[in-house]
């Protein structure tokens, strides 16, 4: 169900309320496969019974509506994957944060000069002290080797020991055939300590000699826990997922929190990037 937090400019809201009120704001008839979602909405209050959205909700929909910039944060851990985001209006900045296993997620209106340190602590980013050194500062292989160990660990029977998972995340690795010695043992720590992998993607409209497009950047962080953070330089954001094969290059570099808070600041357009997404 939909609910609302007044004190603090937030809303839980499923992917077909979103489409409920978009349409509703801009003028549309609701589809009949939302009745559901539409009456859930009515319900909690943030639909009026004559048909009017609720005032709450005007910043959150025109921000919806009407973005400047798009940024895109996917999420994969030991509960699945999650989607989060944040859309940058002329006016407000919307943030949406999913829950593993709710259909719900969490839109918030954020001050915009709190957008960096929003999007930080969406990645959980810490300056905690000093990882656990690791025999290597980067590992290379490919993406079908790396899905190996991952899929090593997805099918981790209930109760196993620690030493068990990482014999099954390195006979995993190993099946790929592209890894071995020093290498094979690092991915193979890296993949038992991964609290989360993530890829954070911003995108806006630009031109490109002349013709209007699509401009924007990305980057991808493993999180590994007591091994801290790398930084996933291959496959190289943003790439589209239909063009990463098995054979695709893959490669981590060790990395700290002051240098993602750099690449998170840098991911937004720049004044000149802004004002010319704002005059199309």
């Amino acid at each position: 169900m939909p609910s609302f937090d007044v004190s603090r400019s937030r809303f839980r809201l499923a992917d077909e309320h979103v489409v409920v009120l978009s349409e509703m704001a801009a003028g549309q008839e609701v589809p009949e496969e939302y009745a559901t979602a539409h009456k859930e909405l009515v319900e909690c209050g943030l639909v009026h019974r004559d048909g009017k959205l609720s005032q709450l909700l005007l910043p959150l929909m025109e921000t919806i509506l009407s973005p400047v910039v798009v940024i895109s944060l996917e999420a994969g851990g030991r509960q699945g994957k999650l989607h989060h985001g944040m859309m940058i209006g002329q006016d407000d900045v919307v943030a949406h944060e999913a829950w593993p296993g709710q259909p719900e997620a969490e839109y918030s209106l954020v001050e915009p000069k709190m957008l960096v340190w929003k999007l930080a602590d969406m990645v959980n980013l810490r300056q905690s002290p000093a990882a656990r050194e690791s025999a290597l500062p980067a590992v290379g292989t490919t993406v079908g080797t790396v899905e190996a160990g991952l899929t090593g660990l997805e099918n981790l029977p209930p109760g196993s020991t620690a030493e068990q998972e990482r014999e099954l995340v390195a006979r995993g690795l190993a099946a790929g055939g592209a890894l071995a010695g020093p290498e094979l043992a690092l991915l193979t720590e890296l993949i038992s300590e991964l609290r989360s992998s993530w890829r954070m993607t911003a995108a806006w409209q630009s031109t490109h000699d002349g013709s209007p497009g699509v401009a924007g950047r990305g980057f991808a962080v493993w999180d590994c826990g007591s091994l801290g953070y790398w930084l996933r330089e291959l496959p190289e954001e943003p790439l589209p997922a239909d063009r990463i094969t098995p054979a695709t290059p893959f490669r981590l570099v060790r990395t700290d929190a002051k240098t993602i808070w750099t690449r998170i600041t840098a991911l937004l357009p720049g004044d000149g990037e802004i004002q010319h997404a704002e005059a199309r």
